[in-house]
């Protein structure tokens, strides 16, 4: 009886181990996720569409680890309202390809306000329907072309009755 008590203890420890190391690294908090850009609310197939169009495998991770799984009803068609690009006017210069979007595309884009915050680190606010924060996502390493294909399947503005 001791040696099945010594067994069904290494069993626990195998499953313990093997349940962190194949579900992938921890989980981020709601305030470390905020701080990376990602208000936890991203699906985590929206970090796979952020795997296609930035290299920085980092980001990625740090994507995975703050977001929600698709259910299978799901909403990773999930879509907002309209954006803003929040950024500090003194850093554009670090940041030609968010230049080239706020000068020659962002006219294209009437629901996305351009928002200029001392400090900021260039990211998109999503906005709900309501005009609610939904979802913040850092775009420092965003290509132009990238910001445009987001904005395209993510944003569908509301159409109003007026």
């Amino acid at each position: 009886m001791g040696r099945s008590v010594y067994v069904a203890a290494a069993v626990a420890l195998v499953l313990t181990s093997c349940s962190v190391l194949c579900l992938g690294a921890e989980r981020f908090g709601a305030r470390e996720c905020e701080e990376l850009g990602f208000t936890g609310l991203a699906l985590c197939s929206d970090c796979n569409a952020l795997a296609e169009f930035v290299k920085e495998q980092e980001l990625v991770e740090d994507c995975r680890k703050c977001c929600t799984e698709d259910s299978d009803d799901s909403i990773s068609k999930l879509t907002f309202s309209g954006a803003i690009i929040e950024v500090c006017m003194r850093k554009l210069v670090f940041y030609p390809e968010i230049v080239g979007f706020l000068e020659e595309d962002k006219d294209d884009f009437p629901y996305v306000e351009a928002r200029y915050v001392y400090g900021s680190p260039p990211k998109l606010i999503m906005l709900d329907d309501k005009g609610d924060q939904k979802e913040t996502i850092r775009i420092d390493n965003w290509k132009r072309e990238h910001i445009r294909q987001f904005l395209k399947e993510k944003v569908k503005p509301v159409k109003s009755d007026s």
